[in-house]
């Protein structure tokens, strides 16, 4: 009989992925509440874009990766990230497919960000959380 160890736990693998989307994310969010958010406001603006859904990035860069941290509402809170980086795909300036000097894809981080928030969509918080309830809808875990 083999025994599951801690090196092939999906479940360490998601609360990794929860806390470094988390970790990065409220850093991104932590910068607007210090320095404002009026250039990215702007940006919206040019791209049409009304301005007040900038204040969506309170949810999404603060109160979002919080509770990714945590493990409570994640798939709502990778819900938030995913629109986050599909707006930020939208609005960000410089040629779409270019590469950077280094070769790297001018897009890559969004990218990354996008994915890690599909992933723990699907994945769900797994086990290590701070609270686990019994029986709840599926998207509120």
């Amino acid at each position: 009989m083999v025994q599951k160890s801690c090196w092939t736990d999906a479940d360490n693998g998601i609360l990794v992925l929860r806390l470094v989307l988390g970790g990065t994310f409220f850093l991104h969010g932590w910068s607007k509440v210090l320095h404002g958010i009026e250039n990215q406001m702007s940006m919206l603006v040019a791209n049409g874009i009304p301005g007040f859904f900038i204040y969506f990035v309170y949810i999404s860069e603060v109160l979002a990766p919080i509770l990714l941290v945590l493990g409570l509402f994640t798939r709502l809170s990778a819900i938030s990230v995913i629109v986050t980086m599909l707006t930020v795909f939208y609005v960000l300036p410089g040629p779409f497919f270019a590469l950077t000097s280094v070769g790297a894809w001018n897009k890559e981080i969004q990218l990354l960000f996008l994915a890690l928030g599909v992933a723990l969509f699907f994945m769900g918080p797994g086990r290590f959380r701070v609270y686990a309830t019994g029986k709840r809808h599926w998207l509120l875990d």
